[in-house]
């Protein structure tokens, strides 16, 4: 059984690797089994917005943490060896202490956004993030969100790429692993922000409309993962199956039990 830092450690390796990591995000411990189940499975990353609707909460730290910590605390038992880095939403008031506690339950790693708040307060939370770690033994992977373009309203484009570069690289002068950078980014804004964060240093989402994973490594992006969409294909399919079953249909044949 790997120690918790040498899974940070893991984590931190397959950031750095050429190829991509591609994370399939997850929200409860049968999500959790059925990705783990698979070989191509290198990592676990939680879904803070799948997790809060689970229970019932509306996205965007409605749910309360102790909630949120449970359930991940819960997956990282069954992951083992695996590295599980969470969505930790913008740190629930207090980053440092956040992570601290989310270190206590076995996380190795941390989505945490910005919410394009001053740059100065978004540093100060990613040092705090740092120091957590260090004090708890783990070389933590902090995957730096920005909103940058999610939050961006109307502006140009090109301030938003502007605002992106300059976040995430203080972000990881700070001492983040990587910089997330969720949107739909096409070839030519990612081109931009891999030379101006840095090559295997930006994360991004994997959307409709979006890039494949093949193509944002080729543009040097260090890691893919999917947010709440994965959990919406699990839901859109329980409610077609249960739309045909209302309708004289039958279970379909080769489903498995996952379960």
């Amino acid at each position: 059984m790997t120690t918790q830092a040498q899974r940070a450690q893991t984590l931190s390796a397959l950031h750095a690797a050429p190829e991509i990591l591609r994370v399939v995000n997850v929200w409860d411990v049968v999500s959790a089994k059925a990705v783990i189940a698979l070989p191509e499975t290198k990592a676990i990353a939680t879904a803070g917005h799948s997790i809060a609707a689970t229970f019932g909460y509306p996205d965007g730290e409605n749910i309360p943490l102790e909630l949120v910590l449970d359930m991940v605390g819960r997956i990282v038992e069954v992951a083992g060896d695996l590295p599980v880095t969470a969505d930790l939403d913008a740190g629930f008031g207090d980053a440092g202490e956040t992570v601290r506690r989310a270190i206590g339950v076995g996380v190795v790693g941390a989505n945490v956004e910005d919410r394009l708040k001053p740059l100065a307060d978004s540093v100060a939370a990613v040092e705090a993030i740092v120091r957590a770690g260090e004090s708890e033994g783990v070389p933590f992977a902090l995957n730096a969100r920005t909103d940058a373009f999610v939050r961006a309203g109307d502006r140009p484009v090109e301030q938003s790429i502007a605002d992106a570069i300059e976040r995430g690289r203080a972000y990881l002068d700070a001492g983040a692993d990587v910089v997330f950078v969720p949107g739909v980014l096409n070839a030519d804004v990612t081109r931009q922000l891999v030379e101006g964060i840095g090559q295997r240093k930006v994360s991004v989402i994997g959307l409709p409309g979006a890039l494949s994973a093949a193509e944002y490594e080729a543009l040097g992006v260090a890691r893919i993962s999917y947010g709440p969409t994965t959990q919406r294909v699990a839901l859109t399919a329980l409610q077609d199956v249960a739309k045909s079953l209302y309708a004289d249909g039958v279970i379909p044949e080769g489903t498995r039990a996952l379960n």
